[in-house]
């Protein structure tokens, strides 16, 4: 009677999972006790390596293998061999200290090691069983002894690897390096750009890519005026400090840049780059791929002569390189120095408006090769650039963002005179307050000042004079501090100090104004942020005088920073909790 249908493939897994067992079974674990001034290799048991072996480190012969049947066939032979493997061994011809597997090390070098910088040296943790390399030393023996041993490494978790076979997966596949043959091949399967001999630089689209109808931070600005040129260029420095032409102006990125422009001063007439022509003639697309253009503008035009001298001229004609003058005596006048785009756009993301400024030079042979700097910045519709004192923290030197608030809830309000919404008295030659009324010095981030000047006791209004006109109530946090964000400014606390004397005249005689500061954000980047703002109006007693009697009395302000940041401390997240639950039967039908 024939077995029942299935039993037969059955036996046979179960044939080939006890072959596999009594295979393991048979390779013990293998420990060897050896020299380490002996250079004979110690024996272990090991499979088949294509690894090479450094000569004189611990080598094992290699093992009978059973061969195992499974429906994708035998596993393949490892790649690393974990015994003929030395991670820490980094000095060639050197001992590397604490390395146990270096085969460079002798007995004197291992008394005086601590213990093994690598104890165990394994292959991939998720196989299910792999060879597992393990060193220690026996210092109780003279000369001391290394231990090697070779076990087979149980993983205890349940997703392991029992098989793998691909063996593409056991080791990195070679690059292909790039070389005469097949660089235009290699090129080819890149995305973004492509490199040919009628062109440096060309940009690739995509056929089936939407069409775009607002540009967005760091897009190319498109342009219409010449198919060869399809984007606003920007000349900068690339691999070196030359001029590079084909580098595109990018939407929202301001950028100020200087490069050097090797020239030939006989033919500055041909050389398109030195031309206002060249700046001015593109015209943008507003949006991209649509026929709405928007024409440059000239804005201004400053001519500077040999002798650095600036004139602005009255129109805005378009001027060409021109050279004059005869025998060595040549020079070039109207050559491009500096190109400043100034564009507008709005909230859409469409360009609006666009203008350009120019300062022309006259160039000789001395300036060969001559500098040039381009500039580009974007405007939003309906604002006006604001200087920043920082970005985001103050930098040292820039005047303190100050403002008012109108009325509680509404932004701030700040004077268009960035160097005046923070001030305190400025001492003239005279010392006379009322010489100099209305004349202040502005607060800068980081000096500490103090300035003073005579003051006649008259009817004047001292405390005016001290504070200045429109002394603000609140103080930006940071160098780049938004007005409408009124809730993040730093309010002046503004206090008086006087002395209780009867029968005295209390005059304002000082306004002191502390400025407290910490770093903030990171470690590596931190960024000065202003915290708090003090001003202490400080009177004096002054007994009274007789009618048409004069007095002359110091008044002075002062300005300090202190920095109140308190130590830095590292800080690093929390391991994540994980809340992970197996279905009831996920270990059907083993319990």
């Amino acid at each position: 009677m024939g077995p029942p249908p299935g039993l037969a493939p059955l036996l046979l897994v179960l044939q080939g999972c006890w072959a596999s067992m009594s295979a393991q079974d048979r390779a013990t674990p293998a420990v060897t006790t050896e020299d380490l001034s002996s250079t004979e290799p110690a024996p272990a048991i090991l499979g088949p390596s294509l690894s090479p072996r450094t000569p004189g480190a611990p080598r094992t012969p290699e093992a009978s293998r059973t061969p195992e049947s499974s429906a994708s066939g035998p596993r393949p032979t490892p790649v690393t061999d974990v015994a003929a493997l030395c991670v820490c061994d980094l000095s060639p011809a050197q001992c590397d200290v604490n390395c146990c597997c270096d085969p460079d090390c002798s007995s004197m070098d291992f008394s005086v090691f601590s213990a093994c910088s690598v104890p165990v040296v394994m292959g991939d943790s998720q196989f299910c069983t792999q060879k597992a390399a393990i060193y220690s030393l026996n210092f109780k023996a003279n000369p001391p002894e290394r231990v090697f041993k070779l076990i087979d490494q149980i993983n205890p978790s349940i997703f392991c690897i029992r098989i793998t076979n691909y063996k593409p997966a056991l080791s990195f596949i070679n690059p292909e390096v790039p070389d005469e043959n097949n660089f235009d091949r290699l090129m080819k399967t890149t995305t973004g750009f492509t490199l040919n001999a009628e062109s440096d630089v060309s940009f690739s689209t995509k056929l089936d890519a939407p069409s775009t109808t607002k540009y967005e931070y760091g897009a190319q600005l498109q342009t219409s005026n010449d198919s060869s040129a399809p984007f606003l260029r920007l000349p900068s420095p690339l691999m070196s400090s030359l001029c590079a032409d084909d580098n595109p102006a990018a939407f929202l990125v301001n950028q100020a840049v200087t490069c050097t422009r090797r020239m030939d001063l006989e033919q500055c007439e041909e050389i398109e780059a030195l031309s206002m022509a060249r700046y001015s003639s593109p015209t943008i697309l507003r949006v991209p791929n649509s026929g709405k253009k928007v024409f440059i503008t000239i804005q201004s035009i400053v001519i500077q002569s040999l002798n650095k001298t600036l004139t602005p001229l009255e129109h805005t004609d378009v001027l060409w390189p021109t050279l004059v003058g005869s025998g060595q005596e040549k020079i070039c006048i109207h050559v491009v120095l500096e190109v400043k785009y100034s564009l507008t756009y709005t909230e859409k993301g469409e360009i609006m408006k666009a203008a350009v400024s120019f300062l022309l030079g006259t160039v000789s042979s001395a300036v060969i090769p001559l500098q040039q700097k381009f500039e580009i910045h974007f405007t939003q519709q309906g604002t006006k650039p604001v200087p920043l004192s920082g970005n985001p923290g103050y930098v040292v030197g820039l005047p303190v963002a100050a403002g008012f608030q109108p009325q509680k809830g509404s932004g701030i309000i700040q004077t268009t005179n960035r160097y005046g919404q923070l001030t305190i008295l400025r001492s003239s030659a005279e010392q006379d307050c009322l010489a100099v009324e209305g004349t202040r010095t502005p607060v800068l981030f980081g000096y500490n000042m103090q300035s003073g000047c005579k003051l006649r006791l008259v009817a004047r209004k001292v405390k005016d004079l001290l504070k200045g006109q429109g002394f603000p109530d609140y103080v930006a946090p940071f160098g780049n501090s938004q007005a409408q964000d009124a809730l993040d400014w730093v309010p002046v606390q503004f206090a008086t100090l006087s002395s209780n004397v009867k029968d005295s005249c209390q005059l304002p005689v000082a306004l002191v104004i502390e400025v407290k500061w910490t770093k903030y954000g990171s470690l590596l980047n931190p960024q000065a942020r202003i915290v708090n703002v003090t001003a202490n109006l400080i009177s004096s007693s002054f007994p009274e005088t007789s009618a048409g009697n004069e007095r002359t009395v110091l008044i002075s302000t002062a300005v300090t920073f202190a920095a109140v940041s308190a130590p830095a401390e590292a800080g690093f997240r929390a391991r994540p909790a994980i809340n992970a639950r197996l279905p009831f039967n996920f270990f059907f039908p083993f319990a």
